[in-house]
């Protein structure tokens, strides 16, 4: 297996076809992460939620963390990180323009409200308040792993030396750095 850098453009494509990412805040330096369904469009992510803990650490903290994958195989797959800051598009008629651009996109995916939604009625303890945001994207990066061309190299690469690599680690006591 290789793994490439992508490029700018290939992780927004990425970014573009999924819809499901990972949302990480973080709040007096405790880190929060979370699944969230999304719309990319013109560098930001369109999203939707009820009020609770990660809209509340938003408010506080904009800046977040998503990442975003493409899993085929274990040799095959893309990730893409993006730095940003979040954004709460409040229901006022400053906002309407973007909650409206927010809503159009998210509506061309199916049941895009169901997480959101579904939370607020199973806990029932309050009335559901609900919130539009987006997150404008600060740095994107990616990469993609790619299987190796030949067959040949493929079994020696998954019989070989993650073996090697592992034992290295493993008989010298340390673990890796980052």
């Amino acid at each position: 297996m290789r793994i490439h850098i992508l490029t700018r453009q290939a992780s927004v494509e990425l970014l573009g076809r999924a819809q499901w990412g990972r949302l990480a805040c973080a709040h007096e330096g405790q880190p929060y992460i979370t699944p969230i369904n999304y719309a990319y469009d013109d560098n930001y992510l369109y999203s939707f939620s009820t009020i609770g803990r990660k809209i509340t650490w938003m408010r506080a903290n904009s800046l977040v963390c998503v990442e975003v994958e493409e899993v085929t195989t274990q040799q095959d797959w893309a990730t893409v990180i993006v730095l940003g800051n979040y954004e709460e598009l409040p229901d006022n008629p400053a906002q309407d323009t973007h909650r409206k651009h927010a809503y159009d996109l998210l509506q061309r995916r199916p049941v895009w409200w169901e997480p959101g939604a579904t939370t607020a009625f199973e806990e029932r303890t309050h009335a559901a308040q609900f919130a539009f945001f987006r997150i404008y994207i600060d740095q994107v990066s990616g990469r993609r792993a790619v299987p190796d061309a030949s067959p040949s190299a493929a079994v020696r690469e998954t019989r070989n030396q993650p073996t090697r690599w592992l034992r290295k680690i493993l008989s010298s006591g340390r673990m890796p750095k980052g």
